[in-house]
C-alpha cells in the first residue's frame, strides 16, 4: 500500500501521540504499584444528606475481597462531626473502582476534611490484616481534604 507524504505525516503523528499516551499510562500505573489509593473525588447534597464519591485504586499485587474504612469527618473548626465505617466491598488487583456513600443527616458544607482512621476489614488471599492501612495513599480532587 502506497501513502502520500501528508498521509504518512498524519500516521506518524497519530502513532507518536498513541505511544506517548501509553508511556504516560504505564508511568501512572508504575507510580501506584504497591499502593492502595483512595481519592476524595466529590461530595454533593442528596435527598438523605451528603453523598461522598471516592475513587479507589488497588495497586497491590493481590485482590482485596473485602475492605471497609473508618472515616472521621471534621468541621471547619477541626471538631469531629461524626465517624462512619464505609464498606468499599471488593477492590480487584490492578483495578480502579468508584464508590459512593450517602451519609444521612450530614450537611456537605459542614464537612471540611476527612481522615481514614482505620481499616477494620481488609481481606484477601495473602493479605495481612493491616495491609490496607500500610499501603494507603490518599488524595482529593474536591475542596475537602482527605488524610490517611
Amino acid at each position: 500500500m502506497k501513502f502520500d507524504r501528508l498521509t504518512r505525516l498524519a500516521l506518524f503523528a497519530v502513532l507518536s501521540a498513541g505511544t506517548g499516551l501509553l508511556s504516560g499510562a504505564a508511568m501512572a500505573q508504575e507510580a501506584t504499584a504497591g499502593n492502595l489509593s483512595i481519592e476524595m473525588n466529590d461530595l454533593s447534597p442528596s435527598a438523605k444528606g451528603c453523598k461522598l464519591t471516592f475513587v479507589a485504586g488497588n495497586g497491590l499485587g493481590q485482590s482485596i475481597t473485602k475492605a471497609s474504612f473508618e472515616f472521621v469527618l471534621f468541621d471547619a473548626k477541626g471538631l469531629v462531626e461524626r465517624m462512619a465505617v464505609l464498606d468499599f466491598r471488593d477492590l480487584p488487583a490492578g483495578k480502579t473502582k468508584v464508590r459512593q456513600f450517602d451519609l444521612p443527616g450530614t450537611q456537605c458544607e459542614a464537612v471540611k476534611s476527612l481522615l481514614i482512621n482505620d481499616a477494620p476489614v481488609c481481606e484477601g488471599e495473602g493479605l495481612a490484616g493491616d495491609a490496607c492501612m500500610k499501603a494507603l495513599r490518599t488524595g482529593s480532587k474536591s475542596s475537602v481534604e482527605l488524610k490517611g
